[in-house]
């Protein structure tokens, strides 16, 4: 069995003192793959480091996060760029809009997520996409940016079964973490109606835990109680969780 975590933080300080220790556990727990997104350029050199330590499991995304589209945008996007024409990545991520920790900066947000998908497509990369307390800015610039070549995944997924639908008209997968596990995290309520093969998994480690681990450091082997949630909703083994969504990976990101 073979488990894909679309989207894990490794580069993160929250894993300084462990990160090796940690990476293994998941190697261990049959997670075997694990597509990193950018934040801005501070870690890129981080990323590249990790690449480095496990080239056989860790795959890179270029972008630069909504909540880091500030003054300097401009800056950043001119890294983004750079690095993308310097080297192979899997995907253009993770971009989109944020409204929850400042309004003040959507304008900037939008221009940087425009920018963004047209580079996915000129390189010919999916796209992943960070949204929160967005859901109608994004599918107004999805909307708006729609074609054959724009496709990826909508990270964390938190919305309603009709959101799901709608990004999954987008040509997006749903990236589902720790929250289908949470008590009021509702999106268990309905997840089962979407077929399985429009569901990629991930963490968002450090953050995100899933239960019984909730409130505590996330960690991509706690993938593991995703996969189990999701047998239990689909009445299908945890194998099988893990061989269709590896596979959605896989259609992804092309690796």
């Amino acid at each position: 069995m073979i488990i894909t975590d679309t989207h894990t933080h490794l580069y993160s300080e929250a894993f300084d003192d462990d990160r090796a220790e940690m990476i293994n556990r998941a190697i261990t727990n049959n997670v075997e793959r694990f597509f990193i997104p950018a934040i801005d350029s501070s870690y890129t050199e981080s990323m590249y480091q990790l690449e480095k330590d496990f080239p056989k499991h860790v795959f890179l995304m270029m972008g630069l996060h909504p909540t880091y589209v500030k003054e300097n945008y401009l800056e950043e996007l001119a890294h983004v760029e750079a690095q993308l024409a310097s080297r192979k990545f899997f995907a253009v991520g993770e971009i989109g809009i944020d409204l929850y920790w400042d309004q003040s900066t959507l304008d900037i947000q939008i221009k940087a997520f425009k920018h963004q998908i047209n580079l996915a497509k000129q390189y010919k990369l999916p796209i992943v996409i960070h949204c929160r307390e967005a859901f109608d800015e994004i599918f107004e610039v999805l909307e708006s940016e729609k074609s054959d070549d724009l496709y990826g995944i909508f990270h964390c997924f938190t919305g309603t079964l009709e959101q799901a639908q709608k990004a999954i008209s987008y040509n997006m997968k749903l990236g589902i973490g720790g929250v289908v596990t949470f008590k009021n995290g509702k999106i268990d309520q309905y997840v089962n109606q979407i077929d399985l093969k429009h569901i990629v998994l991930e963490t968002d480690s450090p953050y995100l835990a899933p239960k019984p681990f909730r409130g505590k450091r996330n960690e991509s082997a706690y993938i593991n109680k995703v996969v189990e949630k999701l047998s239990e909703l689909y009445d299908i083994s945890e194998e099988e969780v893990a061989r269709i969504t590896t596979k959605n990976s896989k259609d992804v990101f092309g690796i």
